[in-house]
């Protein structure tokens, strides 16, 4: 006995497990909201209940539905299309697909159906396309689907059909376009199997009878019977019955008869000519054979389709083809696969359309005469042109669509003279030469379409296009131009839409490349070398709508952003080398705001730095920038004020020093009278003059001099400083032509001027010992302005001049005050004791 706790867990857990059955965990994927579900192979027993009733598209496909009843998609009233594919469907029952008024298409692949109503199938009243493709269908005759007068394609292959009997409920099926009964047991086509087709034709009916064993065709059983198109591939075991059938085929009249065999369904070892004779007495517009292989016969065997407008000739070996008889009036020759040992020099007064294509046993172009064609295909066949394009190459004047695409060396010696209708152009991957020596489409005005891609092409003629005026599509991927740049080739080609230079090795753009291309749409530059794209480059783009720059090395796009086309609606920068930095803040963040315009975003990745490489630029945050920008703010600023104090202080320092004296030295009494400044060329006036006067002179003042009054081992600035100017009243400047040459001196003078501002009771005193050259003195320009402003002394070596000056400068020394001789002479003796103690 289980026990009671047990128990409980065993239900909780089946609870659980019951949760989780596909119906409750919504089975379906939504591929277009609303509109398209997709619920394949999800071992649904029954429609699932979650699926809304505005679809339109649903697949139910590899599903065990096993029965269809009565209004089973009654809730989907806006259904077009349902794939039942392989869902073991085996009984639908009436008004199965009751209330699907506008369902178009129906799969039934698959299905073993064993029970078919007469009303299985009511109620699509639009329904156009019915596949039962591998249903076990034994017989047309039991298909219920006379009331679909809307069906245009009934595709009934690959099932166990054995009668080629089409039942009369066929008269409705007034829209009928294809039938297809491809791949069943058919072995006879009797004259009554078609006479529904007889009294009701149908003229647009496709019938395609291939894989089926027909082994009898009854004479004229396609007899007063008009098709769209009948298709007779891989049907008969040997030649002869092939033969009998053709034969049998008389009385029809058809627009496109197919023939031939598949590539892995082959019965017939030989392909005799003598079958093309059955087709005499039947009418053909258009003929294709197919893996015909060993045909043994020459294209004159193909006498009775002297009238037919187009042949196509599929993988079979042809011996010769250029001897096209005159009278057949071919207008239409498609060639593919057909291994011919050489090309065909073609001359044919009604051929229009030539398609040649696949066809590697030939190598060498062989020309052609053919003055009626406007189609000509030659692609794929290896084939080498010693020389191209003109008239005398094809024949014909009135070309419009030419495809040398995908052949081995074409030799560009003619400008397409005499081909000036020329509207399509194909070179790919075949090898150009010669094509940038001279202007090659110069006579192509009507040019709309080019296409050189991969064609080993390298640019370095800007006159290439001329003449291109109307151009809309260019294609010249894959090839180069001189110096990996985009060179200015497009000038004349005002009308182009659609421009595709990728993969030219493209690592820089020239200026005004695009300007003249007003009207493109369309620009891919994705697999280039580019480095940087420049919104600049494509301003005058105005009606560009798709740019594509994938898979390049752009690091950033520098310029204004706002530059790019207005009308751009696809644009794709993926999988380039971008460098997330705040340097490129601006287009980073213009990515993000731009993410819906932009495609694939999730492969736009950053390669720098290492720390963000291969991360989302989209992840890239612009927080990071600012606190940088604030750190580095801030540490700039800092750094610049340390750097200006610093600055400052070493070059005021001796200034610094004199006011920090002023502070000491301001309520003492001054030691000299005057501090004398002057250049030591002019110390012998000093001495001799100067001193002589002033210090032995009535009243003696006491001058600080350098040589004298300097205290021995102290710095020569600390002594002008402490000893010079702390100490005395007066400062006499000596200006000479030395002194205004002298870095000792201006320093001393700008020391001065600093020691005049901060002593309120000090002054300077001037004395111009010589004439100096105005141009000399503006050399220091403060000094002359000074001296402009100020009254100074001019020394005058005369015996009036002296007496003035001598006068004058003592007053000056005096500033205003009395001589008293009693202070001077106890001055004089305190002096000599202190000297004498000392």
């Amino acid at each position: 006995m289980i026990p009671p706790f047990c128990l409980a867990g065993t239900l909780m857990m089946a609870l659980f497990l019951s949760c989780l059955r596909p119906e409750s965990v919504d089975p379906c994927v939504e591929v277009d909201p609303n509109i398209t579900y997709q619920c394949m192979d999800q071992n649904l027993n029954k429609i699932p209940d979650n699926i809304p009733s505005s679809v339109k598209n649903l697949d139910l496909s590899f599903n065990p539905l096993k029965t269809l009843g009565s209004h089973s998609f009654s809730n989907f009233p806006e259904l077009q299309l349902l794939d039942l594919s392989r869902c073991e469907i085996e009984t639908i029952e009436d008004d199965a697909y009751q209330g699907l008024q506008l369902l178009s298409t129906l799969i039934l692949t698959g299905n073993p159906i064993q029970t078919l109503s007469q009303g299985s199938f009511s109620g699509l009243e639009n329904l156009q396309n019915l596949v039962a493709v591998e249903i076990k269908l034994a017989s047309l005759e039991i298909l219920p689907i006379g009331h679909l007068i809307t069906l245009k394609k009934l595709n009934v292959a690959h099932n166990i059909i054995h009668s080629s009997k089409l039942p009369e409920y066929f008269s409705n099926l007034i829209n009928l376009e294809h039938l297809d009964l491809s791949n069943n047991y058919i072995q006879t086509i009797s004259h009554k199997d078609l006479q529904v087709l007889r009294e009701n034709p149908q003229h647009n009916l496709s019938l395609e009878l291939s894989l089926n064993p027909i082994d009898f065709i009854q004479p004229r059983a396609f007899q007063g019977i008009r098709l769209h198109e009948l298709t007779l591939r891989s049907n008969f075991n040997s030649t002869n019955v092939m033969k009998t059938c053709i034969q049998n085929l008389d009385g029809l009249q058809v627009h496109r008869l197919i023939l031939g065999e598949f590539k892995n369904e082959r019965n017939v070892e030989s392909f005799d000519p003598s079958v093309m004779e059955g087709l005499c007495n039947v009418v053909i517009d258009e003929f294709r054979l197919t893996y015909a292989k060993e045909f043994s016969g020459d294209i004159i065997d193909f006498n009775c389709l002297a009238n037919v407008s187009a042949v196509s000739l599929a993988s079979v070996y042809l011996r010769h083809l250029e001897e096209i008889p005159k009278y057949f009036k071919w207008e239409n020759l498609t060639v593919i696969r057909c291994d011919l040992q050489q090309f065909p020099p073609l001359k044919h007064p009604f051929l229009k359309h030539l398609t040649f294509t696949t066809n590697k046993g030939t190598t060498s172009f062989n020309d052609m005469n053919l003055p009626n064609l406007t189609y000509l295909d030659l692609s794929s066949n290896g084939l080498s042109f010693r020389s191209c394009c003109s008239y005398d190459d094809f024949g014909t004047s009135i070309l419009k669509h030419l495809n040398l695409s995908f052949n081995g060396v074409i030799s560009m010696s003619a400008n397409f003279m005499g081909l000036e209708q020329l509207e399509y152009l194909d070179f790919q991957h075949s090898t150009l030469k010669k094509a940038t020596e001279f202007p090659v489409f110069l006579s192509l005005e009507k040019l709309l379409y080019l296409d050189i891609s991969h064609t080993n092409t390298n640019i370095d003629f800007n006159g290439m296009f001329y003449g291109l005026t109307s151009l809309n599509t260019l294609k010249m991927s894959g090839n180069s131009f001189k110096d990996n740049t985009l060179s200015n080739v497009f000038t004349n080609m005002t009308n182009l839409t659609s421009l595709d230079i990728s993969k030219c090795q493209l690592q820089q753009v020239s200026w005004g490349v695009f300007d003249t291309l007003h009207r493109l749409q369309l620009l891919n530059m994705s697999h280039n070398k580019l480095l940087i794209l420049d919104p600049f480059h494509y301003k005058q783009l105005h009606s560009l709508k798709t740019l594509d720059c994938s898979f390049n090395h752009i690091e950033t796009v520098k310029g204004i952003l706002q530059h790019f086309p207005k009308n751009l609606t696809i644009f794709n920068l993926s999988n380039n080398s971008f460098a997330c930095t705040c340097e490129h803040q601006n287009f980073l963040q213009w990515v993000k705001d731009q993410r819906l315009f932009l495609v694939n975003t999730k492969q736009m990745t950053c390669a720098t730095p290492v720390e963000m490489k291969d991360s989302l630029v989209l992840d890239f945050r612009n927080a990071t920038c600012y606190m940088h920008r604030t750190i580095i703010s801030v540490s700039v600023i800092s750094v610049l004020v340390v750097s200006t104090i610093a600055f400052l202080v070493y070059k005021f320092y001796f200034h610094l020093i004199l006011i920090a004296g002023c502070k000491k030295y301001s309520r003492g009494e001054s030691t000299y009278d005057a501090f004398v400044i002057y250049s030591s060329q002019d110390e012998d006036w000093v001495r001799n003059e100067l001193v002589k006067n002033l210090e032995e002179g009535v009243p003696p003042f006491r001058l600080c001099l350098h040589y004298r009054d300097f205290i021995p081992g102290v710095a020569i600035a600390a002594n002008i400083i402490q000893e010079g100017f702390h100490k005395s009243r007066k400062v006499i400047v000596v200006v000479s032509r030395h002194f205004i040459q002298s870095r000792w001196c201006i320093f001393e003078y700008e020391i001065a001027q600093t020691w005049q501002f901060l002593s309120s009771h000090s002054g300077i005193i001037f004395i111009v010992l010589e004439k100096v050259e105005k141009s000399l003195l503006r050399q220091q320009v403060e000094l002359y302005r000074l001296l402009s402003r100020n009254t100074y002394l001019e020394w005058e070596d005369n015996a009036l001049g002296r007496h003035i000056f001598w006068r004058r400068l003592k007053k000056a020394l005096l500033g205003g005050r009395a001589w008293n001789p009693e202070e001077t002479a106890e001055e004089e003796n305190n002096q000599q004791e202190a000297t004498t103690s000392t």
